[in-house]
């Protein structure tokens, strides 16, 4: 299988050449830097021989958000190291030159496409000293590569689904051999583990999902912090298309008991705003479609967000929030968004009972009382109540959850610690 796999990335190279040109046309890839996911020329190779190179891959922002914190403890307890971060986005790339604009020793590239030869052209040059990869970031060609140039693997945060573990399963002979070149997994949760255990991976670790731990966000003030602060006003975050219908039942209700209301509307997919505004106007709301920057005008009632990076914004301020993909039947296997940003604002959170993906986070902060299930928009409108009736947030919740971030921050970094130990020195 991985001979079938390794013949068909190379027939295809040609191919994903083009898709990759015709990604950057489209403005979906860097315009000047797409040529280090396909061409050997433009991997820009920044290596110092007296450091040793830790390379993290990560796919894109969550992934990426996950490390920033063990990346930054290695290079401030660890002066030997230099460090590759690759990732797969333009997002994720703008992520890491802003957080590491100030240091020397931490470069950014694309990950090149897992094409024999192109890997292993990157490895050569690169010479990574240990690699790491993260969540679900699984790559034949370069993880048998780096296995025989024994290079040691790591698997961080690492996430096996029920859907991806039947899809493995399916070529399990090939998966056990990938799985098994890991020589350090830690686990996300204890399913995950449970999938790595299966699949022969070795020296295999939980120790909490690592992205539970966040760097303390700055409380940057928003244009539209008086309205909301003299509002009376909720979140629902991360929504999917048939879950508005829920919320705006859930606004309609609440304005019998609560005549100043703002319900505020964070769609999954930020295209799909002009079409719940006219949902929300067939039940004449007043509503408005908000884009970055823009004001929320008077006597506006629901509130549509339109676009991407400020959902902390309302976090912080938002005492309840309802998050998506959570509440209809058809996300029964592949339910749930995060919620774990809402947590860490200390926000009351409630989610449908399809939340397979989230499941143990859920798990986490229910038994903590952060958050509850609910089945229709009438349980919703029930717990919002309660919750307006409250003069505030509640401070303790942020102080719990950065003591438990803490704390799964601080034994994942004494898993990996280790296991450089053993691999590098």
């Amino acid at each position: 299988m991985l001979l079938i796999y390794r013949s068909l990335t190379n027939l295809l190279y040609p191919i994903i050449i083009i898709l990759i040109f015709l990604r950057k046309l489209n403005k979906k890839e860097d315009k000047l830097r797409y040529k280090e996911k396909i061409f050997s020329s433009s991997f820009n190779v920044i290596r110092r021989k007296n450091k040793k190179l830790i390379w993290f891959h990560a796919a894109s922002i969550g992934e990426l958000k996950s490390i920033i914190p063990i990346i930054k403890y290695l290079n401030k307890n660890n002066y030997k190291y230099d460090f590759l971060i690759t990732t797969t986005t333009l997002s994720s790339s703008n992520l890491t030159r802003d957080e590491f604009k100030s240091t020397n020793n931490i470069h950014h590239r694309f990950l090149p496409i897992d094409v024999h030869f192109i890997i292993k052209r990157f490895l050569k040059m690169w010479r990574p000293d240990v690699i790491f990869l993260v969540d679900s970031e699984i790559w034949p060609n370069l993880i048998l590569l780096a296995s025989k140039k024994k290079i040691p693997l790591g698997l961080i945060n690492a996430r096996i689904t029920n859907k991806t573990f039947k899809k493995w399963n399916f070529f399990s002979n090939t998966a056990k051999k990938i799985f098994s070149l890991f020589d350090f997994c830690l686990a996300s949760n204890l399913e995950t583990k449970k999938y790595l255990q299966s699949f022969n991976a070795r020296n295999i670790f939980y120790k909490g999902n690592l992205k539970f731990f966040k760097k303390k966000m700055s409380r940057r003030k928003s244009l539209n912090d008086k309205y909301l602060k003299k509002n009376r006003f909720w979140l629902a975050a991360n929504t999917h298309n048939g879950e508005e219908i829920s919320c705006i039942n859930a606004h309609i209700k609440l304005k019998k008991e609560f005549k100043s209301l703002v319900t505020i509307i964070a769609p999954r997919h930020i295209h799909r705003s002009n079409k719940i505004k006219k949902l929300c106007e067939k039940f004449n709301l007043n509503t408005q479609v908000l884009d970055k920057n823009d004001l929320i005008l008077s006597k506006k009632e629901v509130i549509i967000i339109n676009s991407f990076g400020v959902l902390t914004n309302y976090y912080r301020r938002a005492k309840s929030v309802f998050i998506g993909k959570s509440i209809l039947k058809r996300f029964e296997k592949d339910g749930g968004q995060s919620p774990i940003e809402a947590a860490m604002c200390g926000c009351k959170i409630y989610h449908g009972p399809y939340i397979y993906n989230f499941k143990e986070v859920y798990n986490i902060l229910n038994k903590k009382k952060f958050s509850n299930q609910i089945y229709n928009s009438t349980d919703l409108v029930k717990n919002l109540i309660i919750d307006f009736k409250k003069l505030k947030k509640d401070s303790n919740k942020i102080l719990l959850m950065e003591k438990l971030a803490k704390k799964i921050f601080n034994d994942n970094i004494k898993c990996i610690d280790n296991f450089l130990i053993d691999a590098i020195n």
